[in-house]
Order: C-alpha cells, then sequence, then structure tokens
C-alpha cells in the first residue's frame, strides 16, 4: 500500500507545484491535499500496526511526513490560515527526511531509495525557505522543482514500484536524473533571486501557496 500511496503523492506534488505558480488556486487544491493527506496518514497506521519487526516500523513511519504536510496544507488553505507555521514545520520536515535518506543508504543498504528522500529533504527544505522566511522570490523555483520531483521522485517510483521493477533502477541512473533537475531548477532560482524583493505582507501569508 505504500507504493499506491507514494504514486498519489506524485499526484498531489503536482498540484501543489501548480499552486507554486499560481495555476491552481489555494482553496482548489485544498481538497486534493486531504484526500491525499488522509491516504497517507491511514497507510503508515495499518502497516506499523501489522508492521513483523522495528525495521519496518521504522521505514514505515517516515509516510506520516508527508500525510501531515498535505492535511496541514488542505486545512490551512481552506480557513484562510497563514502558511508560515507549514513553513517552519517544513524545516523539522526536511531534517527528518534527511535522516531517513542516511538510513536507507547506510542501514539498509539502498541508495535508490535514499536518494528519493534526500530530494524530499531538499524541496522540504525550499518550503521552509519560502514560507516561513518568506523568500518568496524563490517561489517559482519551488514551484518547477515541486513539478518535476513529483514525476522522478514519486509518481514513476511508484509506478515502478507496483509492478515490481523498481529494484532494476540502477544507483547511476538516479543520480542522472538528480542532476538533471539541479541543472532545470537551479537557473531558476538564480533568476529569482536576482529579481526585485517582494513586499513583507506577502511572506507573512505565505503567498506562494495560496489562500484565495
Amino acid at each position: 500500500m505504500s507504493d499506491v500511496g507514494l504514486m498519489f503523492v506524485g499526484a498531489v506534488l503536482f498540484v501543489d507545484g501548480l499552486l507554486f505558480l499560481g495555476r491552481v488556486d489555494g482553496k482548489g487544491a485544498a481538497t486534493f491535499n486531504l484526500f491525499v493527506g488522509a491516504l497517507q496518514v491511514a497507510i503508515p497506521f495499518y502497516l506499523i500496526a501489522t508492521a513483523p519487526s522495528t525495521n519496518d516500523i521504522l521505514l514505515d513511519a517516515g509516510i506520516f511526513l508527508f500525510g501531515f504536510t498535505y492535511l496541514y496544507v488542505g486545512i490551512s488553505n481552506l480557513a484562510g490560515q497563514s502558511l508560515v507555521g507549514l513553513g517552519w514545520y517544513s524545516a523539522w520536515v526536511a531534517i527528518m527526511a534527511a535522516a531517513f535518506g542516511i538510513t536507507n543508504i547506510v542501514k539498509f543498504h539502498d541508495p535508490t531509495i535514499g536518494l528519493l528522500w534526500l530530494q524530499w529533504s531538499v524541496l522540504w527544505a525550499l518550503f521552509w525557505l519560502v514560507l516561513a522566511l518568506g523568500m518568496t522570490r524563490l517561489t517559482a523555483m519551488a514551484g518547477w522543482l515541486t513539478l518535476i520531483l513529483s514525476f522522478t521522485t514519486c509518481t514513476i517510483p511508484g509506478f515502478l514500484l507496483l509492478l515490481g521493477e523498481w529494484g532494476r533502477v540502477p544507483t547511476w541512473a538516479v543520480l542522472v536524473v538528480i542532476a538533471a533537475t539541479a541543472a532545470a531548477v537551479v537557473p531558476i532560482g538564480v533568476r529569482g533571486l536576482r529579481t526585485v524583493p517582494v513586499v513583507p505582507d506577502q511572506a507573512e501569508t505565505g503567498v506562494p501557496v495560496s489562500v484565495s
């Protein structure tokens, strides 16, 4: 079931990437965030309750990071709340995602999954910069990175896991995708940082994930 959840995480990240880019309004995206958030909370509850070992519990616990993020986004946008708190939660998620990435690589000798976690860590760190620290000039970078990772780290891996083919993916292929992603989004971030800063009020309301 975690493979199914990963595929739908790709769907909600796709929607949220469009949200950052202003193609979808916050309330319109909120409903789907709630659907996937609920799914990504229910799945780990079941997996942990039926886990045969502590290692399985460790691996399944990380799914909550996604579930609570999407519930937070959905509820905040529907309620019209500031997203600064979500930004600070994203900082904690970024740290934990990095820990899960290192754990998968070092403890479980699974570099391909570990590299997915490390990419999610970077993405959530970017959410922290935009939503909590008010670096709204990185909004476009956050949007495009979210869109790209929705496919490269969630939709495609999730579908390959369902097919039983993810184990055939070599580590070098994941590294190539990471390099290509960086080449695509870093220039967007650099251009954004060179633009005129937005007014301070936008940072306070968390404009990149609009609640309008």
